[in-house]
């Protein structure tokens, strides 16, 4: 059963930061798994590779604002900056023993579902019609692959 199913209501309409954010709720889903079973080496790799994966779609999303000239990339890096640090406060606590993965899956999908709704909604437009010029000259395939591999 998983922890939360991705739904319409969450695309951008944007399929690369959609797929992107479809990759978290996976993460997600695979951190409820481990929970559940009571794996606490498993919450650890995953929360790792979700601290990870989600660090660098930070990175790429500024980045596609940046390039689409979104008057406010600035306040929604500082958004992301202060969502990381919150992130790394409870990768620190699994590190030190504490059962975190509850509060964080719940702590998760709240943020990523305002984030979303609010914040990503807002950058939609001044994004999406620079991103068909850059996808024509090849920024977003490399961008990608500099950041994901």
């Amino acid at each position: 059963m998983a922890y939360w199913e991705w739904g319409p209501e969450l695309e951008l309409g944007i399929a690369v930061i959609d797929q992107q954010h479809r990759r978290i709720v996976e993460y997600m889903n695979e951190l409820y798994e481990a929970m559940m079973q009571k794996n606490n080496e498993a919450v650890g790799r995953v929360l790792e590779a979700l601290v990870d994966y989600t660090l660098t779609h930070f990175a790429f999303e500024e980045s596609l604002m940046e390039k689409g000239g979104y008057p406010l990339t600035e306040p929604h890096r500082a958004v992301h900056e202060n969502f990381t640090r919150q992130i790394h406060r409870y990768r620190e606590e699994h590190q030190n023993g504490a059962d975190v993965a509850k509060k964080l899956l719940s702590s998760l999908r709240v943020w990523l579902t305002n984030h979303i709704s609010r914040d990503d909604r807002d950058y939609v437009s001044a994004v999406k019609q620079r991103l068909e010029e850059h996808q024509r000259s090849g920024w977003v395939r490399n961008t990608l692959k500099r950041l994901f591999g």
